[in-house]
């Protein structure tokens, strides 16, 4: 493998692979993979080792889910998670802030992380024949409070001070992992029981694509529209030159 330590494009596509070859992950100078058309269900999460993709292509496999870590391949240009089974995809593709084509279609996606707004430079996106452009369904899935986090969203929103000298650790930790509600006129905090809201964001004055949001109670959601929302924080104008195509059919 020495004599391959300088490959910069490798492709592997229409093969019968059911896992991506470890050996791939030490060619680190790599810019182009194509693994498309295998039987790979699973992509490490120690692909963030090849910092230098610029293109990754991963369709046509059984991938059900992507590890979080791919949002560590800062060069990534062209995203390629077409014809697979997912459900989700990490928030962390909103760190590709070079990405320009991002492939999602014919996959099982219901919505997507409103992260994805952060890729500026993204042209084109492809979503169709997923169940968020066949059925925009707004739900909302709230698991009880407990009442150590009742306890802890009450400490947190007084700010106590000095909670490190009186409290254990672990409470400590927990304290320090409460999320912000996502509404802007809510000050509220959550932990594990949250409300789980389909925000619906206009992303080039045409197409409407259901983001994932999650709120720290029911009430939070009557003041944040869904789907008679027309736009995202971003102004339309600032939006419409960057994303150029969105594919829902």
């Amino acid at each position: 493998m020495q004599l391959l330590s300088n490959m910069e494009h490798l492709y592997l596509s229409g093969n019968r692979l059911e896992y991506l070859p470890p050996v791939i992950l030490t060619l680190r100078k790599l810019k182009t993979l194509h693994l498309g058309g295998n039987f790979i269900d699973s992509c490490p999460s120690n692909i963030s080792v090849l910092t230098s993709l610029t293109v990754l292509y991963l369709g046509g496999n059984r991938l059900r889910e992507i590890p979080a870590s791919i949002g560590c391949l800062y060069q990534l240009e062209n995203l390629g998670l077409c014809d697979n089974v997912l459900e989700t995809i990490p928030s962390t593709l909103g760190d590709l802030h070079y990405l320009e084509t991002l492939s999602l279609h014919n996959n099982k996606l219901r919505t997507l992380p409103t992260d994805i707004l952060n890729l500026r430079r993204l042209q084109q996106l492809s979503l169709r024949n997923n169940p968020l452009v066949h059925s925009f369904v707004h739900n909302m899935d709230l698991a009880p409070p407990s009442l150590k986090e009742l306890s802890g969203r009450s400490v947190r929103l007084q700010r106590t001070p000095n909670l490190e000298e009186v409290l254990p650790t672990d409470l400590v930790e927990y304290l320090n992992s409460a999320c912000q509600c996502v509404n802007p006129e809510c000050n509220g905090v959550y932990f594990d029981a949250r409300v789980e809201h389909v925000k619906f964001v206009d992303f080039c004055g045409k197409y409407r694509v259901p983001l994932m949001q999650f709120l720290c109670s029911p009430r939070c959601s009557a003041g944040i529209p869904s789907v008679d929302y027309e736009t995202s924080s971003e102004s339309e104008e600032e939006i419409e030159p960057i994303m150029r195509r969105v594919l829902l059919g």
